[in-house]
């Protein structure tokens, strides 16, 4: 398995990227999971349903199954977040793992930056950062560069610098 991650100031595209990114990478025969960061609780269920109410009752994990796919939810319980490192040995084995967040973490990244946003680039301060996808070429031409609407050269970009998951594993 191998690692990068998309990271970039919230409304810099990220997630329209990955939604793009990854039909291009399945075309390629590449298997791709996606791990995303949020900045809040969030939840994935929804009140009344079975899932909900055993979460609710106090149950530390509940695996919901179906014909069609399965997923499973941990409460923390006022544990505290886990680290990338332990999440992503939550997954099972694909060709590429794309992290969406996690932008202080020190795993290879692609920097998707959008002028409009108006916010600063994170590349000069983050040496975790392999590549850039914009709309605006950056102040320091060091890193290779694609446009944010070429997916086929961002895909080149990802699949050029994404790293060996063990690596990053072991440090973390």
């Amino acid at each position: 398995m191998r690692l990068i991650g998309l990271a970039g100031w919230s409304g810099a595209g990220k997630t329209t990227l990955m939604t793009r990114l990854i039909p291009e990478l399945a075309g390629r025969g590449v298997s791709v999971s996606t791990l995303k960061h949020a900045h809040h609780a969030f939840d994935i269920d929804r009140p009344g349903k079975d899932s909900y109410e055993h979460r609710s009752a106090g149950a530390r994990q509940v695996l919901v199954a179906s014909a069609k796919r399965w997923a499973l939810m941990t409460e923390l319980r006022d544990a505290p977040e886990p680290p990338l490192a332990e999440l992503l040995r939550q997954l099972s084995p694909v060709d590429l793992v794309i992290v969406e967040g996690f932008k202080r973490d020190g795993h290879p990244k692609l920097e998707v930056h959008r002028a409009a946003n108006g916010k600063p680039w994170l590349h000069p301060d983050d040496p975790a950062i392999a590549a850039i996808a914009s709309d605006v070429a950056p102040p320091s031409g060091r890193l290779p560069r694609a446009h944010l609407d070429g997916i086929g050269a961002i895909a080149d970009l990802v699949l050029a610098h994404a790293a060996p998951i063990e690596g990053f594993l072991a440090r973390g």
